[in-house]
């Protein structure tokens, strides 16, 4: 292959690497803004702070996690925590949490 045909094909590839990196940055810069805003809002919801939510603390601040409270609490313990909420979520979208 001549150089002047190499050139242009290590420039496109720089740059489709470039832009996968930027990709994957800008997915992992989600899924942390996605996990504080998750933590913050259990905190909020978490109105004795035992690090556990009650159906009714989520009902009053989490709807979602109260709507799905059943199959968040598997064990069915009567509460549920950050680490559930987020492997349910996880689950929800087909990724490990």
């Amino acid at each position: 292959m001549h150089l002047e045909r190499l050139h242009p094909l290590v420039l496109l590839f720089t740059l489709l690497a470039a832009g996968a990196a930027t990709a994957q940055t800008g997915q992992a810069d989600r899924a942390q803004n996605l996990r504080a805003e998750l933590q913050k809002r259990f905190a909020a919801a978490d109105a004795n702070g035992d690090g556990r939510l009650s159906r009714d603390e989520a009902r009053e601040k989490m709807p979602r996690v109260y709507r799905n409270f059943d199959a968040i609490d598997a064990a069915h313990t009567g509460s549920v925590t950050l680490q559930q909420i987020a492997a349910f979520a996880a689950a929800q979208r087909g990724k490990a949490p």
